[in-house]
């Protein structure tokens, strides 16, 4: 049964127009079929029969706001899944100055669907233990400290069924990152602050102003960034 499961999650990838509207999702925006299927370069008509198949697959979920519909990853474990099947096409050999620079970016910041990954989220994770902010000795658990020092960032700490914090091994670091409800929040809170900005291809550009807040979490962006500046960073 596994071995036909496995093959019917190969199936609905292997098609590249479905492949590329599922890399477009992780950046765990919403988005219309006719964005996914301008992102695919294929027709409306084709773009709403491969939405049908990944809704019927359960990568997918559609959501409807007024009149308008929108198409989203159905959840963390389906992205988990995409993000780590998308390093055998980011390792591919680069070709170009432009495709340099990109696979240079995403691989010192990018989104891994909802929360940080690359150097920086793995730099976030290693601040946060080092200062004491979240602690190991039973599990990844946030600390008192790290609860004051989140809240003092505005990072909200809702409760719910989805764990607060877990590892996520990151592909290009080969070492874990943050995943959870918390690092999701400290993500949107980083984009509504303009610490950060997203560019549309998971890729994510640190600004100036995220220096004293990442500060907080243990990260030194100056230093952490030296390596990348060339690429944009």
């Amino acid at each position: 049964m596994e071995t036909i499961a496995l093959a019917e999650v190969a199936a609905v990838l292997a098609d590249p127009s479905r492949a590329t509207m599922c890399l477009a999702l992780l950046d765990s925006r919403a988005w219309t079929v006719g964005e996914l299927g301008k992102a695919a370069g294929i027709a409306l008509s084709t773009a709403s029969e491969h939405v049908t198949r990944l809704v019927d697959a359960g990568f997918v979920v559609r959501v409807k706001q007024g009149r308008a519909s929108y198409v989203r990853i159905a959840d963390p474990r389906v992205a988990e899944l995409i993000e780590h099947l998308a390093q055998h096409a980011e390792h591919r050999p680069v070709t170009g100055l432009k495709s340099s620079l990109r696979v240079k970016r995403l691989g010192f910041a990018r989104t891994c669907y909802d929360h940080l990954a690359g150097v920086l989220g793995v730099a976030v994770r290693d601040g946060m233990l080092a200062t004491g902010l979240v602690d190991t000795a039973d599990g990844l658990t946030l600390t008192g400290r790290g609860r004051e020092v989140l809240a003092g960032l505005g990072v909200p700490l809702a409760a719910g069924r989805r764990p607060l914090l877990r590892d996520c091994l990151d592909w290009t670091e080969r070492r874990d990152h943050l995943a959870g409800a918390l690092p999701a929040a400290l993500l949107d809170r980083a984009v509504e602050a303009g610490w950060v900005g997203r560019d549309g291809h998971r890729a994510v550009k640190v600004q100036p102003s995220a220096v004293k807040p990442f500060a907080a979490l243990g990260v030194d962006l100056e230093v952490l960034s030296r390596p990348y500046c060339a690429a944009g960073h």
